[in-house]
């Protein structure tokens, strides 16, 4: 929806999909975009939320990533340097959340949004189960709510899968020559 109003001047993403209104812009010269590999991203993510400006990685060494940036050698090893990244928003979505902001996420989502929580200036949280505080166990709670400066409920959220690949699955999958699936 940010794309389609313009709101995006410039992207950091390790993979941007088949989204056809980015590759319109981005063709255009009308919206920038930053490739980093996912754990240097999600490194640098974590690194501005926890307030460290910088931190140096192998990752990238000698290609164009390493391009412009600080170049150092540790035991004889080179590192390029990579800048703690803080967001002016972030929008994050977690499956239970109370009306403090306290979050718990599910599955794949805990891979960025708790980071991505922290290192935000502004914090959304879109909630499927919205409760009341003290209905989440505090030993649940993945993102305390000191992070979390808006909340949205959204009780019936579309998951949406980029692109579905199946097939179905050979006879050597099948349990005793049933047919069926596994």
């Amino acid at each position: 929806m940010l794309l389609e109003t313009r709101q995006i001047r410039k992207m950091i993403s390790s993979y941007v999909g088949e989204n056809k209104i980015f590759a319109q812009q981005y063709l255009a010269g009308e919206l920038e975009i930053e490739f980093n590999p996912q754990g240097t991203l999600a490194e640098r993510i974590r690194a501005g939320g926890a307030g460290v400006p910088a931190f140096f990685t192998k990752t990238g060494v000698g290609t164009m990533i390493a391009e412009g940036k600080e170049e150092r050698e540790f035991n004889g090893e080179k590192y390029i340097m990579e800048r703690g990244l803080v967001a002016d928003l972030a929008i994050v979505h977690a499956w239970k959340g109370d009306t403090e902001g306290n979050l718990v996420y599910r599955k794949t989502a805990r891979n960025f949004n708790p980071m991505m929580a922290t290192a935000g200036k502004v914090t959304v949280a879109e909630v499927e189960n919205l409760v009341e505080p003290g209905n989440i166990n505090p030993d649940h709670i993945i993102t305390p709510g000191i992070f979390v400066q808006r909340i949205v409920h959204v009780p019936d959220a579309e998951k949406r899968i980029e692109q579905r690949t199946t097939r179905k699955r050979s006879d050597a999958a099948t349990p005793a020559g049933t047919g069926e699936e596994v």
